[in-house]
């Protein structure tokens, strides 16, 4: 390739990017016009969150829980976040990759509430690896990319979001969410369990000796305030804000010895017998 075409080709990525840019901040202009010619009312914002919050579904994955320090660390999850903004309205909000390069994305999560001009956001990097079983992995699939930054970027893309939010909103939704989850299930308790260790065993690998041994009393003397803390705990995994390793004695399996060949073909005979059996 001559200097030719890579002034030319430069150009064009120039002219391209410029492009974006200005359509951007175009976008951007006509949003703030729309917030300014058409402002909330928050009152009416406060009541729909309220209503939304009333909802079992969403009160369910309402709220995440961590350890640190010593203590637990409780607050409101990406998922209640993200209906809050939707339903305060005026508010622009996401994670955009801006650049790749080496290896690594470098991603900003932001939160834009367009009334107020009142901006939060976060830059960080994300390594195209993931860890595996087999070790560390690397990622070349444009869409396992994407995910990838999206799950590292959703803790900060809540903060953003929490930032631009007055917190008695934020408070009031998080207190409704806890009232809804207290009255809303109609199913039995001991249902209820059964479904959350089920979920807990698929998706983590969390036995009941291992829920049980972290609230130090067995499963059929669980309360409801014991069942919401279960399901606390499995939006907090799910959400990424902890690992099960946080909450629970996370034994680490030993690989089993290599049968030898008696040993094999003793239960080879026995399977033979059944099966004729």
């Amino acid at each position: 390739m001559n200097n030719l075409q890579l002034q030319y080709e430069s150009q064009e990525m120039s002219v391209n990017a410029h492009s974006v840019k200005s359509r951007e901040m175009a976008e951007v202009q006509s949003q703030i016009f729309l917030a300014k010619q058409f402002p909330r009312n928050e009152m009416q914002a406060e009541m729909k969150i309220l209503d939304a919050c009333k909802r079992l579904r969403l009160a369910e994955t309402a709220l995440y829980q961590y350890p640190k320090g010593g203590q637990k660390v409780t607050g409101p999850s990406i998922r209640l976040a993200e209906t809050i903004a939707r339903y305060w309205g005026n508010i622009n909000y996401g994670i955009k990759e801006l650049e790749q390069r080496n290896g690594e994305s470098t991603v900003v999560a932001y939160a834009w509430d367009m009334e107020t001009n009142t901006r939060q956001e976060k830059v960080f990097q994300v390594k195209h690896q993931i860890y595996t079983k087999q070790g560390m992995r690397s990622l070349t699939d444009p869409r396992d990319i994407y995910e990838l930054a999206a799950n590292y970027g959703a803790r900060r893309l809540r903060a953003c979001i929490l930032g631009v939010i007055p917190g008695d909103v934020i408070d009031n939704a998080v207190e409704q969410c806890a009232r809804t989850l207290e009255t809303g299930y109609q199913e039995p308790l001991k249902d209820r369990l059964v479904k959350a260790l089920a979920w807990l065993k698929e998706n983590y690998g969390i036995t009941q000796e291992m829920v049980e041994d972290n609230f130090t009393y067995k499963v059929d003397s669980f309360t409801q305030q014991d069942f919401l803390k279960l399901k606390t705990i499995s939006q907090s995994l799910k959400d990424g804000m902890a690992k099960r390793e946080d909450f629970f004695k996370v034994k680490t399996e030993k690989a089993e010895a290599p049968k030898n060949s008696l040993e094999q073909q003793f239960k080879g005979g026995e399977q033979n017998a059944a099966e004729q059996g």
